[in-house]
C-alpha cells in the first residue's frame, strides 16, 4: 500500500470558485439579534462560556447555511447533528451552489433575515472578500496551524483533500494514469466536476491534468490542451457529476475531490479512487462568519461546533481531513479508524501560492471556452 501523507504538513491552499446569479432579496429585515452584542464578538470570551454563547444561540433559534450539498464532505449529518445537539433550525439554501454564490447571496440579502450567517468558501473567492467577514476565534483556534488561518480569525481553512479519478471498475479499466482517460475505452465517460472558472474542484481538477503532462503551478495551459484532447477524442462528458448520475450510471468516471469520490464507494462497491502519484493536488476550503449575519450568536456557535473533536471527526467520516487533524491525533480525540481509511497518496503534494493561484485561474478565464467551449 501506497504511504499516507499527512495532508497538514504540507497542504496547499488551493481552489477557486463560481460566478453565478442568485435570487433577488426580499424587503424583510433582519431581526434584532444582528445588532447584539453576539454581531461584535471575537472569541468565546466575550459571551462569557459556551454555555453563555449556547443560550445566545437557542434565543435566535435559527442559521441560515448556503451552499453546503449533504453528501459533500457530510455535511448532511453535520447540520443534523448540529440541529439536534441546540435548539436551532438550520436554513440550508441553494445546497448545490457555489463559492461565488454564497458571497452573491450574502451582498443581495444584506440586511434581511435570509442573508446567509456562515460561508464555505473555495480560496480564491474567500480571500477577495476578506472584508465581508467577522472575525472570531474558535475555542479550538490554537490547534490550527498558522498556514490554515488568518491571524485575526476571519477566516479559517475547515476540511481539504486530493483530487482524484473517481471511476466504475464494472464499466472501464483500472485507471493508472491520467493518459489512460484519453483512450478509447472511456468514450462519453469522464466527467469533470464542474466549470474550472467557476467550481474549485473542477479548477484543481485541471491543474492535475497540467502537472501530470509536463505543466505546473506557473503553467496550466498542458491541463487545458490536455481536456481539448479529451473532448477531441470524444471522451468528455459535459454532465454534472452528482451522486444520482454516478449510481445511475450516467458519469462512470469523475474527477473530483478524493473525500467525494470516497464517499461513493461507500455507495456503489465498484466504484474505485485514483491519487496519480506525479499530480497530488491539494487544497482546503475556508470558514467565515458573515459580518452581516442575521443570526450572529448562531453563526459563532456554528464555527465552534466545526471546529470541535466532535465536529472536526464528522467531516472525517464525510472521507475529508479535517483542518485539526494533527493535534487530535496526538491528543487521541480523532476517530483513528476513519483516519486509517482516508485514501492513501503518494508522491509530494502540489503546493501552489496564493500568487499562482490568481495566475491560473486568469488563464482559464481567457483560454478554458475557446478550448472546449
Amino acid at each position: 500500500m501506497k504511504p499516507k501523507i499527512s495532508l497538514l504538513a504540507v497542504m496547499a491552499l488551493l481552489s477557486t470558485a463560481a460566478l453565478a446569479a442568485c435570487a433577488p432579496p426580499e424587503d424583510d429585515d433582519k431581526d434584532s439579534g444582528s445588532s447584539s452584542e453576539a454581531a461584535t464578538a471575537t472569541s468565546l470570551d466575550d459571551f462569557g462560556s459556551m454555555e453563555d454563547l449556547v443560550a445566545a444561540a437557542e434565543e435566535e433559534g435559527e442559521l441560515n447555511v448556503i451552499a453546503l450539498p449533504p453528501d459533500w464532505a457530510n455535511y448532511g449529518e453535520i447540520i443534523e447533528t448540529f440541529e439536534e445537539k441546540y435548539d436551532i433550525k438550520v436554513n440550508s439554501a441553494q445546497p448545490d451552489a457555489a463559492s461565488q454564490d454564497e458571497i452573491n447571496a450574502a451582498e443581495q440579502l444584506a440586511g434581511t433575515d435570509r442573508a446567509p450567517d456562515v460561508f464555505d468558501l473555495g480560496q480564491s473567492v474567500a480571500l477577495a472578500n476578506t472584508d465581508m467577514y467577522a472575525p472570531y476565534k474558535v475555542e479550538k483556534f490554537d490547534e490550527i496551524p498558522e498556514e490554515f488561518k488568518d491571524p485575526n480569525g476571519a477566516w479559517v481553512n475547515d476540511y481539504g483533500g486530493f483530487m482524484s479519478v473517481g471511476y466504475d471498475s464494472s464499466v472501464v479499466p483500472e485507471v493508472t494514469s491520467l493518459d489512460d482517460l484519453l483512450g478509447p475505452d472511456f468514450k462519453g465517460k469522464v466527467a469533470l466536476n464542474g466549470d474550472p472558472t467557476q467550481a474549485g474542484a473542477a479548477f484543481s481538477g485541471v491543474v492535475m491534468a497540467a502537472i501530470a503532462n509536463g505543466g505546473s503551478v506557473d503553467d496550466i495551459k498542458p491541463g487545458v490542451e490536455y481536456f481539448a484532447e479529451m473532448k477531441k477524442a470524444g471522451n468528455f462528458l459535459p454532465v454534472d457529476p452528482t451522486s444520482a448520475a454516478i449510481e445511475s450510471g450516467q458519469t462512470p468516471v469523475v474527477i473530483d475531490w478524493d473525500y467525494l469520490n470516497a464517499m461513493e464507494s461507500a455507495k456503489l462497491d465498484t466504484w474505485e479512487v485514483y491519487v496519480p502519484d506525479e499530480a497530488a493536488v491539494a487544497g482546503y476550503y475556508f470558514q467565515a462568519i458573515n459580518a452581516d449575519a442575521p443570526h450572529p450568536a448562531a453563526a459563532r456557535l456554528w464555527q465552534e461546533f466545526l471546529y470541535s473533536d466532535e465536529g472536526q471527526n464528522l467531516w472525517l467520516a464525510g472521507g475529508a481531513r479535517p483542518v485539526r487533524a494533527e493535534a487530535m491525533v496526538e491528543a487521541g480525540t480523532i476517530d483513528q479508524e476513519l483516519y486509517d481509511a482516508l485514501p492513501p497518496v503518494g508522491g509530494e503534494p502540489v503546493i501552489p501560492t496564493n500568487e499562482q493561484t490568481e495566475k491560473m485561474a486568469g488563464y482559464l478565464a481567457d483560454n478554458w471556452a475557446k478550448a472546449i467551449g
